[in-house]
């Protein structure tokens, strides 16, 4: 059995005295190494959130205070994608990039990948945590790594078909969009060795929905999800299909009511908090991720049903009923015969309003996508059909989602 509580302890004193960051906050909340009790630390911590990060940084550049030990301890630089907001750097001393590459072995692991693989990952290889510590992951695990940066997505797929990769690495959306630039290029991808594709980086990858229409043009490969940030590293991985489970050998993982702040009861969706037991040269304690879970209600409170649901940001009410991006996601892609789509939500008369523009092959299928959405929301929902090929295209996390009131 993991003992969190040791890993807590040994967490709180390396920083203690050392981080300023985590110092002020561990000092003022009374905590030290001799917590009694993880159940008295979640009760005492404060939450961290990415703001405090970012105000932080900004007071003290570039790096901000949450920095364990001095610069000549750290080798590694990475930033967030700033998606939603000004992005953080982060850095990683030697032995915390080590802790996260046996994360990303046991997402291996569950994958099934062997030293016999070899790894196509259809990345740009920018700044991001995620590309840097798979890669290396997988290469230390002995696969045959193959970087895809700098080339088009028609190049990357001749390239998977030519060097008969056995794994992809990407995230559902581009996962996705390389389904369309086959059929485009004519590629046919019921050729390609590719048996595994591991997918993260946004909602999606554990809605059964979009797991088999990509698993189905793959020629039935087997879709992984699994979930990190660079502010914590990798952090779950695929349990069953359109289950993750958090790795608690390295994070102590919480789900909050994301108004209240209080713990949510199982089964219920929340906001996931973790704190890096790990990651010593730059921790996070009870950050609030702002992604939305649902901890299983089975007595295994590690497993997250359906994956990470969507942004707290993102959901929105629409005449009372909470609708998430991965939602609709996963009922536009129920249906073929549609290309890309994107989402606004207005405000008329007072109401919230959503509005739907997709690449429909034929009125019917726009028809049918109506229908959809009404049953599975409840809600009247309009969708405008528009030419094939119109709407933007995504390599990275995919922005189809804006609010306009």
């Amino acid at each position: 059995m993991v003992d969190q509580l040791a890993q807590l302890r040994g967490l709180i004193a390396a920083l203690r005295g050392h981080n300023r960051f985590y110092s002020q906050k561990l000092d003022a909340a009374g905590i030290t190494e001799a917590i009694e009790s993880v159940a008295e630390f979640q009760r005492r911590m404060p939450f961290t959130t990415k703001d405090e990060l970012v105000a932080d940084q900004a007071a003290h550049p570039p790096f901000g205070s949450n920095l364990t030990y001095s610069l000549a301890n750290y080798s590694r630089f990475c930033q967030t994608t700033g998606t939603s907001g000004r992005p953080l750097t982060w850095l990683d001393t030697g032995k915390s990039w080590v802790w996260m590459l046996d994360n990303w072995a046991l997402i291996y692991h569950a994958a099934g990948v062997t030293a016999e693989d070899r790894i196509f990952f259809a990345f740009s290889f920018g700044p991001f945590l995620g590309f840097w510590t798979a890669f290396e992951s997988a290469a230390r695990l002995g696969c045959l790594c193959i970087p895809g940066g700098g080339q088009s997505s028609a190049a990357r797929l001749r390239m998977v078909i030519q060097q008969q990769a056995t794994v992809l690495c990407c995230t559902p959306t581009y996962a996705l969009h390389l389904l369309e630039v086959a059929e485009t290029e004519r590629i046919d991808l019921q050729t390609s060795s590719v048996t595994r594709i591991i997918v993260a980086g946004e909602p999606g990858g554990s809605a059964h929905a979009i797991r088999a229409r990509i698993a189905s043009a793959w020629n039935g490969a087997r879709l992984i999800d699994h979930y990190g940030m660079t502010e914590i590293g990798p952090a779950a991985f695929e349990a069953t299909p359109g289950e993750l489970r958090i790795i608690e050998e390295s994070y102590l993982a919480e789900v909050i009511d994301w108004g209240t702040g209080k713990s949510a009861a199982p089964g219920e969706t929340g906001e996931l908090v973790i704190t890096t037991l790990g990651r010593h040269g730059s921790p996070v304690l009870r950050y609030r991720t702002g992604d939305l879970v649902r901890r299983s209600a089975r007595r295994d409170g590690a497993v997250l049903e359906g994956g990470i649901i969507g942004r707290v940001d993102d959901m929105v009410v629409v005449r009372g009923v909470n609708v998430y991006p991965s939602a609709i996601d996963a009922v536009v892609r129920s249906i073929p015969g549609i290309g890309e789509y994107k989402v606004e939500i207005a405000c008329r008369a007072a109401l919230r309003e959503i509005t739907l523009t997709a690449e429909c092959a034929t009125d019917a299928v726009r028809l049918e996508l109506e229908a959809a959405l009404l049953n599975a929301f409840a809600l009247r929902i309009a969708v405008r059909n528009v030419e094939a090929g119109s709407l933007p295209r995504f390599t990275m996390k995919a922005r189809r989602w804006s609010v306009l009131d």
